[in-house]
């Protein structure tokens, strides 16, 4: 079968490799329809993520049950799925918690799984033909329709984006009528953005430096706010202080709260400096959310912070970086944090979907061949025309 693989920084290609077998009568084989290419991808292609030489990329799979080993019970070759980025064996003591994004048994050598990423686990990835999945009752989500129809692209967000994107408001503690900043306009910071709108929030900032991805965000009523405009945190706050509305109501003190209730940092350990877009800071962000955030407020680190080989440090390298404590601990925040838990949510997105509530497809810039990604790859790491692209199979 034909697969993306890994061949050094900057550099995937694409395969021919065996096609997976049922392994353990738990698993399942599915026959890929649609698969996507993440920003959490492209540290690997830049170098900044672990060696993973050889590795089959890709964790965001869609498609047919092929075969079923034989103590599979719930689902049956035809049947049309979508698999969660987590491998996980549903049963041991973290799954029964809940906390499928830390199994405990799919990896010798930490608590996390997943498909394609070294130091993950030695899962082969979702960009092929086909996929085996590991238990395969647990991590099948069955879907309705048929191959190639109108969800189609609304469906394949459900492995990792759309359910990464809502985690993320809900580790910030999105409510009705919240005020909301999501940094980073990327595949998960826009569909924070809309999780954040479906939940209710009275105002959502969206920061980045691509106009196409802050004129997406702005087309489903963010505030899209360009930092190579200026100070992201000054051109929040002078919004909201020229909000005639807002500061009529406030009482005298109160205007101490003119930061935003909830913070999303999307981005992750590949932040841009922004004083100088060529470099990486990988405290940027944060050091931001520091400032915008008003007392009481909550914020979610949705965007990946790992060790990082190709940081300018020994700290980078290890992933040791400076954050403004004291602010953040005099304001009193509650700061949540790691990779998303997909099955908490995962039926309940598709049920928003298939119900006309979410439609998350809007992301989606590029539809390609496999025989397309090592090229979707070098245009996606330029992060900004290229917003999110998906593999199609036929």
């Amino acid at each position: 079968m034909k697969a993306v693989v890994y061949k050094g920084p900057r550099n995937v290609d694409v395969e021919e490799v065996k096609k997976p077998e049922i392994e353990k009568p738990t698993d399942v084989i599915i026959k890929v329809t649609s698969s996507g290419i993440c920003g959490s991808d492209l540290h690997l292609y830049d170098g900044h993520g672990p060696d993973g030489l050889g590795t089959i990329l890709g964790h965001e799979p869609m498609g047919v049950v092929e075969e079923v080993g034989d103590a599979v019970e719930l689902v049956k070759p035809g049947d049309r799925v979508v698999i969660p980025f987590n491998v996980a064996c549903g049963s041991c003591l973290n799954c029964i918690r809940g906390l499928t994004n830390m199994c405990l048994t799919m990896n010798p050598d930490a608590a996390i799984a997943n498909y394609g990423y070294p130091g993950a686990g030695p899962y082969a990835g979702g960009q092929a033909e086909y996929l085996r999945v590991p238990y395969g009752d647990w991590a099948c989500l069955k879907l309705p329709g048929e191959p190639g129809d109108e969800f189609e692209d609304d469906f394949v967000m459900l492995a990792d984006i759309f359910p990464t994107a809502y985690y993320a408001a809900e580790l910030a503690k999105v409510k009705t009528g919240k005020t909301v900043a999501v940094f980073g306009a990327g595949p998960v910071g826009l569909l924070a953005a809309y999780s954040s709108m479906l939940m209710g929030a009275s105002e959502v900032y969206v920061v980045d430096k691509s106009d196409k991805r802050l004129k997406l965000a702005e087309s489903i009523g963010a505030v899209p706010i360009n930092f190579t405009d200026g100070d992201p945190v000054e051109m929040i706050m002078q919004i909201r202080q020229n909000n005639k509305n807002l500061m009529s109501s406030l009482r005298p003190g109160e205007e101490k709260v003119l930061g935003v209730d909830c913070a999303i940092d999307a981005v992750g350990y590949q932040a841009l400096d922004r004083n100088n877009s060529e470099e990486f800071k990988p405290n940027q962000v944060l050091m931001d959310i520091a400032r915008i955030i008003a007392p009481g407020g909550s914020i979610g680190v949705i965007g990946v912070y790992s060790p990082d080989p190709a940081g300018k440090d020994e700290n980078e390298k290890q992933g040791y970086l400076t954050l403004p404590w004291a602010e953040l601990w005099f304001k009193g925040v509650s700061i949540g944090t790691g990779p998303t838990p997909v099955k908490q949510m995962h039926g309940f997105l598709r049920n928003l979907i298939f119900n006309g509530k979410a439609k998350p497809s809007f992301i989606v810039s590029d539809r390609i061949s496999i025989d397309e990604a090592p090229e979707a790859y070098k245009q996606f790491d330029k992060r900004d025309d290229v917003v999110k692209p998906i593999i199609k199979f036929h």
